[in-house]
């Protein structure tokens, strides 16, 4: 599919839309991404998602060049719909946002093309019943953890190896680096090297920042 089919098909949708590329740069902006937004098209081609749209889900992960969205993407791997709070206009605002991924012609790079549905009201809903739940109910620690953990947020399909996983299991103990590499049969450097690709990932500064996401996102 060449650039141009792609901008058609952005185009052919009255839902705010547009395209990114393999960069994560916009190659094409609706009218309906304009009016959500507040930028028109010449102002949004071969900016960031970060700088125009400024999306956090809700487990605090931002868009970033390392989005879980674009990994996935080069990767061929579909991505179910999410929930992501943007900026409209200068208004912080739920969205539910669904990806294609398509091919340009010649290229294997992959564009993503994101089409997007205002679901406020909603979201807004869905996260008072989730601090209800947290401050007026005694559900066993379990059903709690289900309950919150962030289905519809891009955090939640992270792409952690089983290793990851592990160690982040561990980290989520308090261990220390050098007690996870003893307990994993591993080298201080290689567990070292895990944990900054599980930050890198999750779009995390801290391991406790992302210990806290993946907790939010089910991953742990």
């Amino acid at each position: 599919m060449r650039l141009g089919e792609i901008k058609n098909l952005v185009d052919g949708t009255a839902d705010p839309a547009f395209a990114l590329d393999s960069n994560g740069l916009i190659a094409a902006w609706n009218q309906g991404a304009a009016e959500l937004f507040g930028f028109q098209e010449n102002e949004s081609l071969g900016k960031t998602c970060q700088q125009l749209i400024q999306g956090i889900d809700e487990c605090g992960m931002s868009c970033t060049e390392n989005c879980t969205i674009q990994q996935r993407a080069r990767n061929h791997q579909p991505l179910k719909n999410y929930d992501i709070q943007v900026n409209a206009n200068g208004k912080r605002q739920w969205c539910n946002v669904s990806v294609i991924i398509v091919d340009e012609l010649n290229s294997k790079n992959p564009y993503t093309i994101h089409i997007i549905r205002p679901a406020d009201i909603q979201k807004r809903f869905e996260l008072l019943v989730r601090d209800f739940v947290i401050n007026e109910t005694s559900l066993p620690t379990v059903n709690l953890s289900e309950i919150l953990s962030a289905k519809t947020a891009p955090s939640s399909a992270t792409d952690l190896t089983k290793r990851e996983v592990e160690i982040l299991q561990h980290l989520s103990k308090g261990e220390k680096t050098s007690t996870i590499a003893e307990q994993l049969f591993i080298s201080k450097t290689t567990a070292n090297n895990h944990i900054q690709h599980i930050m890198k990932k999750l779009g995390a500064h801290t391991r406790l920042e992302a210990i806290r996401r993946a907790e939010q996102a089910g991953l742990i």
